[in-house]
């Protein structure tokens, strides 16, 4: 058996990139067969092209060598051939008889002579026979076959694909599938007018794109798929129309009927990015981010949840504030998700009474929006525990919290004073549902502590003033004056948004506090008086 490289570059699927030759093909592709087609579906049929034009050559390169052997053709004295079932071996005919076999039809009998010295005898002139089949080279080398090339390279290739079409004008996508610009059925402002009223009696929506199409008449007198697409192309080219449906659905909404706070980031979920040195607070951050959902904070190696588990988060101020739910690591495998589409309209389920209602996943921002009036309806507070798990079908999300007695508890309790500053104390407060103890704060004023977030963020309060002053609260609560960091973010994120490796960054880069072993630290008060006096 010959081996890859006796066929194609061992790097020729590792080098893939689109030619000319390969656009030409995909555009031809798609007006063959008149359909959008997805990026692995072009994929596989590019491919295939690709292994039929490497066996052609393949094949015009052996028969350079010499004839391909076949039963049914006739051969001449000294005439060379190749044997593709004898590993591709190269002989010459040196001997021409009549063949003797009742059972079939006359034939000959070619006597041929091998490279090695070998002679062994063929049929000529048979019909009928299995070796008059084409040889599938493809079948015999691994480089060219195209469900061996999709299982090693795929992911690359899908890649590499995508964004080469990306940046090629005559193509569009929608939904993940793709057509020819040229192609698309004429939807003119007047059916989008018609879409946008009839979104408007929905409510905003959302509605699937057949749906629309049903309302607004729009002629599909060609392919329907075609229609549909060339319709949600339109859409989507108008900002009116934002597409809101998960992978494999397409869903519309009118832009201006969504949430504000999916429109725009809320308030207390707004940060600013601030430089640190990952290496020095890297093995404390890993303790930490077992015990956070935090959004902001990119970790590639974390482990995402697949579809089935039920996940448990503790909820931070600024998400309880907003009524939403972090798109962190630990709950993103939870919720609907898409290609493209950069908000995704679902349903929550509230797991003990099954009442249902609209959620969002704000891609972009990594947050997830409608849970405002469940907070509290539940009498949930930050620190308050939520337990996250799909729903029963698809498009849905159940959550539920863990009500119990409603009994008065300490809990660290942010009071903002006349001065607009801000003090945490331990006092009794009312608990209905379970929580976590080192992310749980009662904020008695919400409206006098948003004061606080809009002062910080016109000041520009540096992040240093703000983490210090925090930790100075939090010591005056223990007899030992330590804090641990899990309770400095919790009482952090009730004056700023800023996810934990910030915080860190000014503990431990300026030597700011004392690591005190496990999540505790303690301010290195005499160095920062030395600061305070320089």
């Amino acid at each position: 058996m010959m081996t890859s490289m006796d066929f194609i570059s061992p790097n020729y699927w590792e080098d893939f990139h689109l030619s000319e030759t390969d656009i030409e093909f995909l555009y031809n592709y798609l007006l063959e067969v008149e359909t959008p087609q997805t990026t692995e579906e072009l994929l596989y049929a590019l491919i295939e092209e690709r292994i039929r034009i490497e066996s052609d050559k393949v094949r015009q390169n052996r028969e350079k060598e010499g004839k391909i052997y076949r039963p049914k053709d006739d051969y001449i004295v000294g005439q060379k051939l190749i044997f593709p079932v004898l590993n591709w071996q190269k002989g010459q005919v040196v001997g021409i008889r009549q063949g003797n076999n009742p059972e079939l039809p006359p034939f000959s009998v070619i006597e041929v002579l091998f490279e090695d010295g070998s002679k062994r005898s063929f049929a000529a002139g048979l019909e009928d026979h299995i070796l008059n089949q084409p040889i599938k080279i493809e079948q015999e080398v691994s480089n060219l076959n195209a469900d061996y090339v999709l299982k090693k390279y795929g992911n690359k290739l899908l890649k590499t694909l995508t964004s080469e079409l990306e940046t090629k004008p005559d193509l569009v996508r929608i939904a993940g599938r793709w057509f020819a610009r040229a192609l698309l059925v004429d939807v003119n402002m007047g059916y989008l007018n018609m879409a946008e009223a009839l979104l408007d009696m929905e409510g905003g929506g959302p509605l699937s794109t057949q749906a629309i199409l049903r309302q607004i008449e729009l002629p599909s007198d060609v392919n329907l798929k075609l229609t549909e697409f060339s319709l949600n192309f339109a859409l989507q080219e108008d900002g009116r129309f934002d597409e809101v449906g998960p992978s494999g659905e397409v869903l519309w909404f009118l832009r201006r009927l969504e949430p504000e706070d999916v429109k725009n980031t809320p308030l207390w979920l707004r940060y600013s990015p601030i430089n640190f040195d990952a290496n020095k607070i890297d093995p404390i951050r890993k303790m930490l981010m077992d015990k956070i959902a935090d959004e902001l904070e990119e970790d590639d190696t974390g482990e995402i949840v697949t579809a089935q588990r039920e996940v448990v988060i503790s909820l931070s101020y600024p998400h309880w504030r907003a009524g939403t739910l972090p798109l962190s690591n630990q709950v993103k495998g939870v919720f609907p998700t898409a290609i493209e589409s950069p908000r995704i309209r679902f349903t929550f389920v509230d797991g003990d009474t099954q009442r249902k209602f609209s959620g969002w996943v704000v891609r972009e921002k990594r947050y997830v929006f409608g849970l405002k009036e469940w907070f509290t309806s539940l009498g949930l507070m930050p620190g308050s525990l939520v337990f996250i798990q799909p729903g029963k079908t698809s498009g849905e999300v159940i959550v539920r919290a863990e009500k119990r007695r409603s009994t008065r508890e300490w809990i660290r309790t942010a009071l903002v004073g006349a001065d607009g500053g801000v003090v945490f104390a331990l006092l009794k407060q009312v608990v209905t549902a379970a929580y976590d103890e080192r992310m749980a704060v009662a904020v008695p004023d919400v409206n006098a502590l948003d004061l606080v977030w809009e002062s910080n963020i016109k000041q520009r309060v540096p992040l240093e003033k703000t983490v210090l002053t925090v930790m100075r609260e939090l010591a005056k609560l223990t007899p030992q004056g330590n804090v641990h960091v899990q309770e400095l973010y919790a009482a952090l994120n009730t004056i700023r948004r800023c996810p934990p490796s910030p915080m860190l960054s000014v503990l431990i880069e300026g030597n700011r506090a004392n690591h005190l072993g496990d999540l505790y630290f303690r301010l290195n008060e005499t160095l920062l008086e030395e600061k305070e006096n320089a």
